[in-house]
C-alpha cells in the first residue's frame, strides 16, 4: 500500500516469494545488492555514521551503485561537472555563522 502514492513517477511490479522469486524483469535481486553494498560501506568504510548525515552517505552510494559499470574515471568526470561553478566555504559547511546571525 506504501508504492500506490509513487504510482505517476514510477512503474511498481510485486512478487508473492511464496509463488514466485522472478517474472520477467521483475526481482528484488539490485534492491538486496544495493542494500547489502550501503551496510557493508556504513560498517566498514564509513564506521561511524551520524544520523544527521545519513542522508548524504545515501546519496552517495546510489550514485556508486548507478555508476557502478562507468570507470574511475568516468565517474569523476560526472561528478566534476555536478560541482562546477558551485562554492561551499567551511563556515557554510559547519554552520558556524548560524548563531552569529540571530
Amino acid at each position: 500500500m506504501s508504492y500506490a502514492t509513487l504510482a505517476p513517477d514510477y512503474v511498481h511490479h510485486f512478487l508473492d516469494h511464496a509463488i514466485e522469486y522472478v517474472r520477467d524483469n521483475v526481482h528484488t535481486n539490485g534492491m538486496e545488492n544495493f542494500w547489502s553494498l550501503f551496510k557493508r560501506a556504513l560498517k566498514g568504510t564509513y564506521v561511524s555514521v551520524e544520523p544527521v548525515h545519513l542522508n548524504a552517505y545515501t546519496i552517495e552510494q546510489t550514485f556508486r551503485f548507478n555508476e557502478r559499470k562507468d570507470n574511475d574515471g568516468g565517474r569523476f568526470r560526472k561528478v566534476l561537472n555536478t560541482v562546477t561553478g558551485k562554492r561551499l566555504t567551511y563556515k557554510e559547511l559547519t554552520n558556524r555563522g548560524a548563531s552569529a546571525a540571530v
